[in-house]
């Protein structure tokens, strides 16, 4: 049964200042089991060329389907990445993008999510899909 997502942030006791997400500067919009949508900005995540980085791309793609994953699987299981695809399908130089992950399969052990970013003008610039294995204990960290 789905986690209220109201109840997701209970679960996550990540280090204070320590979420990549937010040095990349994404922002949640909207958290929902069928889908999580967040925007991220191209300043502050371009590589040397002025594009934005294909590897903030991914972070925002991981980003979104751990969300979702999480929405499905806690608070008895605990999702972790464990295969991320991108495929780069056009060059973003301002603004921000989009993404919207969605799940593709829901499973007791596994879930897999399809992730699609847009820039402003909702051309499709990446396409994700997200693999998550969901363990019977919360990972620790340390040791």
């Amino acid at each position: 049964m789905p986690i209220n997502p109201d109840e997701l942030w209970k679960h996550l006791t990540p280090p204070a200042g320590e979420l990549l997400h937010d040095r990349l500067g994404i922002e949640l919009v909207s958290l929902d089991p069928d889908a999580v949508v967040a925007r991220m900005p191209v300043t502050g995540n371009r590589q040397p060329y002025g594009l934005l980085h294909g590897g903030a791309n991914a972070v925002l793609a991981e980003t979104l389907g751990s969300m979702l994953a999480s929405l499905h699987a806690l608070p008895e299981r605990y999702p972790v990445g464990i295969e991320l695809s991108c495929t780069h399908h056009r060059a973003v130089t301002e603004g921000s993008v989009t993404g919207t992950a969605r799940p593709l399969h829901v499973g007791r052990t596994t879930s897999t999510h399809e992730i699609v970013i847009v820039d402003d003008k909702g051309r499709r610039t990446c396409t994700a899909k997200l693999t998550c294995l969901h363990l019977e204990q919360q990972p620790t960290t340390g040791g």
